[in-house]
């Protein structure tokens, strides 16, 4: 039987080439899991039916001696990811029964590679949420105690890898949503330097802040997956290629900064804040110092991002009319077809197109939108001063542990838990979250470190040597 539980890709690569074991086993064992649990968990909206045919060819790949890394490797793949010619919806009704015409550039990687799709996990509708809540089709439950959110917006996909249920995962990031549902799972959750890797068949949120980024058990793994889709694209304007550079000794004399009045701000849960120091104290042993840095326009980075994220997703969305893409619903007349066809939004995403709009609007697009605009170039700048002084920034990934399902009604409750995460999207930097211990009661809990832009190995090679 395999050891899905301390599974990781390299060692499943390993397996692999001393035939152990195959990639369809492998697939098999998998399925197996995700037929047990997924009725209670809610993890994937749809199992692929040619699961075991992509982990045949995969062994027929090995068998040649032509194997990568990611070679027969089982994957969850967030419901806004496009994999030609299988439904993906976001989760959201409004693109129900919605069939990818091209593969996205990520998973033409991937498929390069000979990974194989398992199927595509649940999310909060269009990315906008942070506990798959606001799903159409119901939440994702968290592995460690199904009375919880997994988080989100990738919370099916960070339940997924928690609970065995694929060796990795791809989700999105647009102000945390690959690294919260992962710390909430206990996993690493890893958010690239903008731009690193495609954008291409990522169903848009916020175009400039959006990143597809890995969710897996292991930093090593995280970085094998990253290294497989990272690249420039000619599809996406905003892609960059980043030399691959390893960072020797990278805990020597290694300074992490620590913006102290921001972490310790009102809002915290006590055990986040008591776990954080705790993780600082282990970092200091490893040799690393901890130094007090002072981001003063951090205080304005969530409302910040809470102004240019619903503008951009108000723009973004405008293209859901009922006529380019999904179902239409039929009204008295042209116009009664797209208000009824916009009705399938679901509220959280209704409430953030008016937001955006609002923001965008004539009178109001000084006064919110180019405010913004200012904040975040400011909030950039206090980062590029920081890091002239630190090597690394290091935060808790959330500012609590994982809530009961339905106990943040009020929206904005839930926004405020995106504190820690948004500004590495509103900077463009990279960002992870590694597992950092537990709750009392048990509950996991992440500690999140950055690095200043196109740093994304020295953040591997760190992680590697202290995790």
């Amino acid at each position: 039987m395999i050891d899905l539980k301390n599974l990781t890709v390299k060692k499943a690569h390993t397996a692999f080439i001393k035939n152990e074991y195959s990639a369809l086993d492998l697939s098999e064992a998998y399925l197996k899991n995700i037929e047990a649990k997924n009725k209670e968990l809610n993890v994937y909206l749809e199992v692929f039916d040619d699961v075991r045919e992509q982990a045949k060819e995969a062994d027929k790949k090995i068998k040649a001696g032509k194997a990568e890394m990611l070679t027969g490797i089982p994957l969850a793949i967030k419901d806004n990811i496009l994999i030609q010619g299988r439904r993906v919806g976001a989760a959201s009704k409004i693109l129900d029964g919605y069939v990818a015409p091209y593969d996205a550039t990520a998973i033409k990687k991937l498929k390069d590679a000979g990974a194989v799709f398992l199927g595509r996990t649940n999310m909060d509708e269009f990315a906008m949420g942070g506990s798959t809540e606001n799903s159409a089709y119901g939440v994702t439950k968290n592995p460690n105690d199904t009375s919880r959110v997994s988080g989100g917006s990738s919370g099916g996909s960070a339940a997924a890898v928690a609970a065995d249920m694929a060796l990795a995962a791809l989700g999105s990031d647009t102000g945390g949503s690959v690294r919260q549902p992962a710390s909430f799972c206990g996993v690493v959750g890893f958010k690239p330097t903008y731009g690193t890797v495609s954008r291409s068949g990522l169903i848009a949120f916020g175009s400039s802040l959006d990143c597809i980024g890995p969710i897996t058990k292991t930093v090593e793994d995280a970085e094998i997956v990253f290294d497989c889709i990272r690249g420039e694209d000619s599809l996406d304007s905003t892609s960059v290629e980043l030399p691959k550079t390893n960072s020797k000794h990278p805990t020597k004399e290694l300074k992490i900064g620590v913006p102290r009045g921001f972490v310790e701000a009102d809002g915290i849960d006590s055990e986040v804040l008591k776990n954080f120091n705790e993780s600082l104290e282990g970092l200091k042993k490893t040799g690393a110092k901890i130094v007090d840095v002072d981001v003063p326009s951090l205080q304005y980075a969530l409302a910040c991002y809470y102004i240019i994220a619903p503008a951009e997703a108000s723009a973004n969305l405008a293209r859901f009319d009922g006529v380019k893409y999904g179902p239409r619903l039929s009204g008295e007349n042209g116009i009664g077809d797209y208000f009824k066809t916009r009705a399938l939004f679901g509220p959280e995403v209704r409430r953030r197109i008016i937001l955006g709009t609002y923001v965008l609007s004539a009178g109001y697009y000084d006064a919110y939108y180019g405010k913004a605009l200012a904040a975040r170039s400011a909030i950039c700048a206090d980062f590029a001063r920081s890091f002239e002084k630190v090597d690394i920034i290091a935060v808790p990934t959330s500012p609590t542990h994982a809530w009961k399902i339905g106990e943040k009604s009020d929206p904005l409750s839930v926004y405020l838990a995106d504190i820690f995460t948004v500004t590495a999207n509103i900077v463009g930097i990279p960002a992870i979250s590694v597992p950092s211990g537990k709750t009392k009661s048990g509950l996991p809990l992440g500690l999140q470190l950055i690095a200043p832009v196109g740093y994304d190995q020295k953040l591997f090679d760190v992680c590697k040597s202290i995790f």
